[in-house]
């Protein structure tokens, strides 16, 4: 599992690789000219192979990090899920009720109002432990 780097390390690579890239294309194109000349055709296969592999090695890393990224967002839905499921199954009807009408009228909800979903009411002493690893840390 590859560790994400920050914006400007990236582009530093990518910025190294397309300079590599340069020069290894230079030294393609100055090699094949002189005794034997090579035909032209040849040479721009040569130069879009390598610039296909460059790419393709770009891409697969950055697929890479999305595919990484993609699992946390899963395991972090999965896990507010599972805490919206057991609010909803503490909550009473009336907590209920009054959090549906705000959610209708777009007022927003205060944790500090008694009666709210999640309020000072909340039987805390009740709630089961949170489950250890089911997902990253927020």
């Amino acid at each position: 599992m590859r560790e994400k780097e920050p914006v400007e390390t990236r582009g530093h690579r990518d910025s190294m690789a397309m300079k590599v890239l340069f020069w290894e294309l230079e030294q393609r194109l100055m090699s094949s000219s002189g005794a034997s000349v090579v035909a032209i055709d040849n040479k721009i296969e040569q130069a879009m192979d390598l610039v296909k592999s460059h790419l393709m090695y770009a891409v697969r890393e950055e697929v890479e990090v999305l595919k990484e990224q993609i699992k946390e967002l899963i395991d972090r839905n999965s896990q507010l899920e599972q805490e919206n499921n057991l609010l909803k199954n503490l909550a009473s009807p009336e907590q209920l009720a009054q959090f549906q009408a705000q959610v209708q009228t777009g007022s927003p909800t205060s944790a500090t109002q008694p009666g709210v979903l999640g309020g000072p009411q909340a039987p805390a002493q009740n709630l089961p432990p949170p489950n250890q690893g089911t997902g990253p840390s927020a």
